[in-house]
């Protein structure tokens, strides 16, 4: 297993934190206590840990192909009105993170960036439907090569609080790139064109740059 470089710096955090507070409780405390708080410590590292592997992945790219941006489950697969940025209608596919889940977004489709933006907001549980327009969350646009402009929204929830994204306007991305990082979970949202042929289901499991979400209209 992988560590990914987004949790170099909570893990080390982390780290001395614990040993600080198994050092001051052994020291003055001691006894059964200090054991039980040391194979919680342990345990707490290690969930930390689960958070921030990452697992290097390969996809055959395609054209008209989008790949799925994130591991998790499919929580809405509709058609929708995107007015925050694209303002027209589109068929969203969002993807739900845990705990559990690998957290590293995929790019889901080859092109070239055109739009990257953070919104600040709120931390609704990233279930709602309101959380992809009142959450704090971030948007990037890639001009597909066949002229499509695809959306994909990087949504926080509840106990995710940090959003990572890598893209810059005018670069050129592909699939089997990193988009970024939700620090402990949350949600990808995708908005795709009208006549997109979309291949998965809600509460279908997914994997990021490994499942194909979609093939688009030209």
């Amino acid at each position: 297993m992988l560590l990914h470089k987004e949790g170099r710096g909570p893990l080390i955090g982390f780290a001395i934190t614990l040993i600080g507070l198994n050092a001051f409780i052994a020291l003055f405390a001691g006894g059964t206590f200090s054991y039980v708080f040391l194979a919680i410590s342990i345990i707490f590292y290690l969930a930390v840990i689960n958070f921030f592997r990452y697992e290097p992945r390969k996809h055959s790219d395609g054209p008209l192909e989008i790949v799925c941006p994130a591991d998790g489950r499919v929580v809405v697969v509709e058609e929708t009105e995107e007015t925050e940025l694209l303002g027209c209608r589109c068929l969203q596919v969002s993807v739900f993170m845990s705990v559990f889940d690998m957290h590293v977004n995929w790019i889901p489709c080859n092109g070239v960036v055109e739009h990257v933006s953070h919104t600040d907001g709120r931390f609704l549980s990233a279930h709602l439907p309101k959380s992809s327009t009142d959450n704090e969350r971030s948007a990037v646009i890639i001009r597909s090569e066949g002229g499509d402009r695809i959306l994909v929204r990087q949504v926080a929830g509840a106990i995710a609080r940090r959003i990572v994204t890598y893209p810059e306007v005018g670069q050129r991305v592909d699939i089997n790139q990193n988009l970024g990082f939700i620090k402990f979970g949350s949600r990808v949202d995708l908005y795709l064109p009208l006549g997109t042929k979309v291949h998965v289901k809600v509460g279908q499991k997914v994997q990021g740059n490994i499942t194909e979400i979609a093939t688009l209209p030209r």
